[in-house]
Order: structure tokens, then sequence, then C-alpha cells
């Protein structure tokens, strides 16, 4: 089966590649990208992408697809027919399940229920610690012969120095990145939003900046101790940027991802008590946003992922200080990282990059670019299509996200996993 994507700009950060270009796909593999009208009669199937951006498929790192025993929230099939739908051909996703994915069945469970909805690749992040009680390591190398691609305990910092210490030491013998959640609990004890007038206003009790600064530090100390590589998940905070820009310089092996969340909304967001704004790290003030897209654009924050955590309505539609934290985000994470280049603050390539190449090389995937031989997983997105962020349209079982009603630009049109057709939008 051959397959010619027609006149469309060929975005690849990977090969430098930014022009207008026809992709050749044969058995589900990139065959070549040439000059328009290359390929001419040479295709099965002929995709017309004229006027369209063509690109590798998205790679989200950070994910909650909740199975298994959160069904009722999202579930691999669902949460997989949300991110196809945006663009994300590959996703990561955490290991917050019932039972906790702290051991190999769990693991292999994951990828079983992704390989029957055979839509977007899941693989799995592994726990940090057994039941994600932060007490003891959990069974790491039978999560990665499993599959697993990462160890976290996201959702939950990891309190206890002596076992994140041994976590990065022992990652490194798989050579698997350890994917952290900032938060020193004793500052942020019972926070709901970010520390400022904001939270003074609404009577509600903030989490100061220093709360995921403190974190940030300590845990740049043992990558620096250790030698293993460490992750920063959804930064959000000014010092927290600059904490990783200096451990760049020093060449440890830290990388760091943002949300288009925390890079699109403050802490006013907040006003009126929306649950739907509610999330941990909390939105921050915009001094913290203006330092995130400054380090989305020097290179300091590598990757850009959704932090995806959905909730039915009955955990939200509750007192602001019981609303479970986190939003839905596959859907919206493209037209949102878009206003970022039409803002000039990333080249069209730098934000795909933040898609595409750095989360594949972090996590040691072969996607993520359109080099000859690569696996066909392709997305084509209209840059102009304007569209109406309705909650009940969206994919995803669950409907929490802050960005209802925006009118945003940038569509997904097609999106391709192993040169196959799993979402169409035109």
């Amino acid at each position: 089966m051959k397959i010619v994507i027609h006149g469309g700009t060929v975005v690849d950060p990977a090969n430098k590649l930014e022009a207008v270009r026809d992709l050749l796909i044969e058995d589900g593999l990139i065959r070549a990208i040439d000059k328009p009208g290359s390929f001419f009669g040479v295709g099965d199937t002929g995709i017309e992408a004229s006027g369209l951006i063509v690109t590798p498929g998205f790679i989200d790192m950070h994910v909650h697809l909740r199975e298994p025993g959160y069904e009722y929230k999202e579930t691999v099939l669902t949460g997989t027919q949300s991110a196809v739908a945006g663009g994300f051909t590959a996703v990561a996703c955490m290991a917050n399940t019932n039972p906790v994915n702290d051991n190999g069945s769990v693991t292999r469970y994951i990828i079983e229920k992704a390989q029957a909805a055979h839509l977007a690749r899941v693989f799995p992040i592994g726990a940090l610690s057994k039941q994600l009680k932060g007490e003891e390591l959990a069974d790491i190398g039978e999560m990665v012969e499993a599959g697993a691609v990462a160890i976290s305990d996201d959702g939950r910092p990891v309190m206890d120095t002596n076992l994140m210490r041994r976590a990065l030491e022992y990652c490194s013998m798989f050579k698997v990145p350890v994917s952290v959640h900032e938060e020193d609990l004793h500052l942020a004890a019972g926070g709901v939003m970010n520390e400022g007038p904001t939270a003074l206003r609404l009577g509600l009790k903030g989490i100061p900046n220093a709360a995921e600064d403190v974190m940030v530090a300590r845990d740049i100390a043992l990558a620096r101790l250790t030698g293993g590589r460490l992750h920063i998940a959804h930064v959000s905070t000014r010092g927290a940027v600059a904490l990783v820009r200096q451990a760049k310089a020093e060449g440890l092996a830290v990388t760091a991802e943002a949300t288009p969340h925390h890079f699109s909304l403050t802490e006013e967001a907040v006003d009126g008590y929306n649950t739907n704004a509610k999330m941990a790290p909390p939105l921050r003030a915009a001094q913290d946003l203006e330092a995130l897209k400054e380090g989305l654009r020097d290179g300091t924050i590598d990757v850009i992922a959704t932090d995806h955590a959905p909730h039915h309505r009955d955990e939200k539609e509750v007192e602001f200080d019981q609303a479970a934290n986190g939003i839905i985000g596959l859907e919206t994470a493209l037209p949102l990282t878009l206003k970022l280049v039409r803002a000039k603050v990333l080249s069209l390539s730098q934000a795909l990059s933040k898609l595409t190449l750095h989360p594949a090389r972090i996590l040691g995937f072969p996607y993520g670019t359109l080099s000859p031989g690569a696996p066909a997983d392709v997305v084509l997105f209209d840059p102009a299509r304007q569209w109406r962020i309705e909650s009940e349209t969206l994919r995803s079982k669950s409907k929490n996200t802050p960005f209802g009603g925006w009118e945003l630009t940038g569509k997904v049109i097609l999106t391709m996993v192993g040169g196959r057709v799993v979402y169409e939008g035109r």
C-alpha cells in the first residue's frame, strides 16, 4: 500500500525541513520526501494537503488515561480517541491508576488495552514508589521490561530525599528518565490555588512558588550527585525555569516540560471559583507565565505536554476546596501552542519540535521525525482554521476544561499512525 500526501508544507524539525513537499508512505513507513509532483502516479491513495501543515505525529509524554480503575473518568479507548483528534500519535500515561501501575502486570494490561483500541500508541510510565506512597521503590526493572518508558509518582511529590536519590540511581541502570511532580507538601499544605492577591480576594489558601522551587532545586542537586536523568513535569514558576536553565548550563541531564494551560492562563482564571481552573501545580501569576514563554523560547523548557487529567463532572461541580485538580488538554494543545507562534514567541518549527522531536528523544522513541524509514506517524493540520471549543463535543470522556467557549485557530485535519488513518476531521 502506497500513499502520497501531495502539496502540503512539510515541517520536520528533526531534519530542519520547512518547505512544500510531497510525502511518500509505503507499508506503514516514510519512504521519501521530494518536491511536489515527484511521486505522480506512484501512490495507491493520494491525500491532498495544499494549504495544510504536514508534520510528525505529536508525542505527549504526560497524560492520565485513568484505566484501570477510574474508567468513569476516561478509558484507554476514549483517551486515545481524544489524542488522535488532537494530533497525538503517541502518549505516555501516568501510573496513578487503580491498581497503581507499580508492577509489570499492570503495565502489560495498559499496553494490551491500547493494542485493542488500535489508535494512538500508548506507553505506560511506571510508578516510582509502591502504591505511590513514597516509602519504597516500586518494581522498576519489572515495569521497564514489560514496556514502561519512564518512572514517576506524578500527582504526588517524592518527599523522601533518599528515596528520590535511589530512584535516580536505579533508573540510570535502565536508561529511563525519572519524571517528577515538584511540590513541597509542607509549604503547600492546604493550598488550593496560587498564593497571591487573587487567592486573598477569594478567601482561598494559596500555594507559594517556593513549594515548587525548593523541590526543583533539591532534585537538580540529586541529578548532579547521581548522574541520573531528571525530567521536571509541568513547570509553573519563574524560579523553576531559572533553576532548570542553570542546570542545563552545567550540562546536567535535566529536561523539563510546560503545559498549554500554564503558558495560556494565569491565576485570575480561578475568578468566580472556577473549578475547571483548579490544577496542580496551580495557575500562577503573569510574571510566571512570561517566564515559561521565555523558557520555551530559549530552549530551557524542552517539551510541551498536556497533563491531560480527566475528571467526572461530579468531581468538579463541588466547592473549590473539594474539587479535583486537573483539566483535559489533548484536543486543545495544538491551537494553544500555535498562539505562541502567532505571538512570535516561537517559530513554527520550534513549537512543533516541542511536540515531536524533543519528547521522542527524551523517551528514546523512533517517532517524531519524517526521515525515510521512520514509522509513518503523520499529522496534517490547518493553521488558519478557526473553531470554537465546545466542551461537550470533545472526545474525552470527561469535559473538564477552562477553555470552553474560546475561539481558537489551528485544527487537526488528519492523523495517521503507522500509515493508517486513525482520525479525519475535514
